[in-house]
């Protein structure tokens, strides 16, 4: 069995795949300073309570991380408490199988190479990623399976904080689908305004990848869905053809495929 570990700036995302089913999944808060026996502590519990599997039939690790120090801290816990298995890091040097036409390679965020190999393995290019995370990113795949660039917007979680923040007689709210569009008191508007103004975003800005990626037939791309906020905007996203929750970690376990001597033998 493998654990997959997807780090990001706010949560982490694990999954321990049983071929290539997930079997079990959590989701954590990611926090900078934790060292790596904080980390190993942390994990240990999770999958000591797992009713899936035992910890003892883990057999391998993939991890990417978009956040250096826990990447850090990370790979001391991977060596010091899990230094029997095989672990696969998603940084330089590693083969993940998708060239990236980007004019700096280096700076294009693990987790989206991830998203782009499990887009192009479950439903071929062109195809557009729209990962709901901190930030929202919009990732563009070529037919060939290539990542070529794509979106970075802010987050919807972002946006809430920074107008709760700016504008004293705005709060922060539930983050749910509000009655109708036209809101009737504060809360409704709110809820309103990033529900609706986000799928509208994602609308506009897919389509237009869509046209840029297939000029002659953008009907051909596929738009993916991800991301722990994802399930908040699908049933108001015209444009979404498919929603893959394990998206990045259907990408580590691929790059642990091509990675890892085990996983060869």
């Amino acid at each position: 069995m493998l654990l997959t570990i997807d780090i990001g700036n706010t949560n982490t995302v694990l999954g321990v795949f049983d071929g290539d089913q997930v079997i079990d999944h959590w989701r954590i808060a990611t926090v900078p300073d934790r060292t790596a026996d904080e980390l190993a502590v942390v994990l240990h519990g999770l999958l000591g309570r797992s009713a899936a599997f035992d910890e003892k039939e883990i057999d391998g690790i993939s991890l990417c991380s978009t956040v250096p120090s826990v990447l850090h801290e990370m790979r001391e816990m991977c060596k010091r408490y899990y230094g029997r298995l095989a672990t696969v890091i998603v940084e330089p040097g590693v083969k993940t199988g998708v060239p990236v036409r980007t004019d700096n390679p280096k700076e294009v965020g693990s987790d989206r190479i991830m998203n782009s190999l499990a887009a192009v393995h479950l439903y071929g290019g062109p195809a557009v990623v729209v990962d709901f995370g901190t930030s929202t990113n919009f990732d563009a795949v070529s037919a060939r399976g290539e990542f070529v660039g794509g979106v970075l917007a802010p987050g919807i979680e972002i946006s809430v904080d920074a107008l709760s923040r700016r504008a004293a007689q705005l709060l922060k709210v539930e983050l749910t689908k509000p009655p109708r569009v036209i809101g009737k008191n504060t809360v409704e508007s709110l809820q309103s305004g990033i529900i609706y103004g986000f799928a509208a975003q994602v609308d506009g800005v897919a389509r237009r990848m869509a046209h840029e990626l297939s000029p002659a037939d953008p009907d051909k791309v596929t738009i993916i869905a991800t991301g722990g906020l994802a399930p908040l905007l699908l049933d108001e996203v015209s444009v979404i053809h498919a929603y893959e929750p394990w998206l990045t970690l259907i990408g580590l376990r691929l790059v642990y495929e091509k990675n890892s001597p085990l996983a060869e033998a």
